[in-house]
This record gives C-alpha cells, structure tokens and sequence, in this order.
C-alpha cells in the first residue's frame, strides 16, 4: 500500500526519456506547489544528450537516486517521448520495494508501469508536467491530484456503438499500445489473464496498429481479460493505398471472438482529456447501452 500525500510532502519531477526544460514544466511546478507540495527537479530536467534528457548513465542515476531517497514521496516523469527501455534493466528497485511511492506518467512512461507492476505495487497514469498548460488539460490535472491525495474515483462515461456489454473485475494493467508491444518477451512484460487492460496510441500507422492488435492476440494477452478500455488513437496515419479500417475497427476485430466486457472512447491517451488510472489497482468496469462505470473496488 503506499500511502496518499499530504501537504508538506516532496516529489520529484525527472525525465526518463526525452529532454525538456525546466520552462516547459512551469505550470506543472506551480500546480503542485499549489497543492502544498515541495518539489524537487532532477538534474535530467534541462539535460541534453541529443534526444535524450541526458545520456543513460545521468537517466539512470537521477531515476536511481529518487527511487531511493525515502523523503520523496511521488516521482513524476516530466515527458515520454523515448528512452525508458534503454535503463530499466539497470535499475535496482531494491529500495524501493521497501519504502514504495508513486511513480507517474504515461506513454514511454508504460515501461515502468509494466515493470513495477511485476513487483506487486501499483503506478499512476496520468497527465504528465510537459502538458499542465495544455487547454482543456484541467480535468486530467484534477484527476491526478484526486488520486494522489487518496480521494476516491469513479468515472462515468458515455456509449460507444462499438461497446461490448458487461461487468468485468480485476486489476487495471496497460497503457501505450507500442510500448506494450515492445516489452513482449523482456523483464518487463506482464500478464493481462483476469485483469482489465487499457490500451492507447498516438501518431502510427493503422497497419501498424493492425500488427501489434495481431500480436497481442497471438501471444495470448486479449484471450483472458477481465475487460478491455481502449482510449485515445491519437494522429493515426494511413499509406496510399489505405487499410481500410480505422483503429478502432481494427481493434474491434480482433478483439470481437472474445465475451468480456469492452469500452471505446476511454478519455486517456495523448488528448489533453487524459484521466488518472491507478496501475495494478483491483476495478470494475461495468458496460451497459446507457453507458460506462470504471470504479475502484
């Protein structure tokens, strides 16, 4: 269990992946500060090495370094971007296990999701600092602060025509598509039987998206879910000669043979309406023609 913050607490803001200054996190610093929070930059926020926020060692270090130092409460990754797989295998998560945290982020960010949900404790996926200024990003803002403060969460949402009908229980696991499918066979990979699992994606090709669904099938993951939320398919492309078939289609196919419950148009994913999840954490999704419930058990 970790424990919810309270007014006092320090996080710390680092980047895993790619670089980003510290004026690009502005708001996200007032944000927290103006939670009662202290905050405390990595030394990988202004890094550059080229892409990267700093070269392997430094994303290492400074990712190390908040792991282990037990006054810090929260670690939030500024940005994704690339680069969270080339350290992960590096980090000694040892301490960590012992004083656990929050640690927050999405996109490249579900490397570490997958990989801490390996060691039993649940992760946030949520809006990331790069984006607290974005319009129309204070609901996503909102809903990370609720989760972090231990506020209970329930979102209600909308029917989707593509929507499959039932109530599934089970722990929430997933996050980017691409990155989902990158971490097959490593230390990283998890098991989706009897869990419920998200899945969103931003800038692919649908062929692409095909690919990864075919995949995700083949290696068992989309046979035992407790229930499947499928979020934002965000600047898809499409090659001259067209698929044929938008991601949703796509992953509707693939995904129609099974009876677990599924919902389309989850708002989380590279929009700037992205809800906070809590990773590995035991929910309910509950699909009906009036709409969707997602609750914490």
């Amino acid at each position: 269990m970790i424990p919810p913050l309270q007014p006092g607490d320090r996080i710390a803001i680092l980047s895993t992946a790619r670089k980003i200054t510290a004026s690009e996190i502005e708001a996200a610093v007032s944000a927290f500060e103006s939670w009662g929070l202290e905050v405390v930059l990595g030394e990988t926020i202004g890094a550059s090495y080229n892409q990267f926020a700093g070269d392997d060692a430094l994303r290492l270090q400074n990712l190390q370094q908040m792991l282990d130092d037990e006054s810090i409460k929260a670690i939030v990754c500024a940005r994704g971007g690339y680069g969270t797989t080339r350290i992960i295998d590096q980090v000694d998560f040892t301490g960590f296990k012992k004083h656990p945290k929050w640690l927050v982020g999405f996109s490249d960010v579900t490397t570490l999701h997958s990989h801490i949900h390996n060691l039993g404790l649940p992760t946030i996926h949520a809006i990331m600092p790069v984006l607290f200024a974005k319009e129309g990003a204070g609901p996503s803002v909102e809903s990370l602060r609720q989760l972090l403060f231990g506020e209970e969460i329930c979102y209600s949402l909308a029917p989707h025509a593509f929507n499959r009908s039932g109530t599934g229980t089970g722990q929430l696991v997933g996050g980017n598509l691409s990155m989902l499918h990158t971490l097959t066979g490593t230390r990283s990979d998890i098991s989706t039987d009897g869990k419920i699992l998200f899945l969103e994606d931003l800038d692919e090709y649908l062929y692409h998206i095909d690919r990864m669904m075919v995949h995700l099938d083949r290696s068992g993951k989309l046979a035992n879910l407790a229930g499947l939320i499928i979020g934002d398919m965000s600047d898809m492309h499409d090659n001259t000669v067209p698929f044929g078939k938008t991601a949703y289609e796509i992953i509707l196919e693939h995904t129609g043979k099974y009876n677990y419950p599924v919902c389309y148009g989850f708002p989380v994913g590279h929009e700037p309406l992205n809800l906070a999840l809590v990773c590995g954490r035991e929910a309910t999704l509950a699909v009906s023609e009036a709409g969707v419930k997602l609750s914490y058990c």
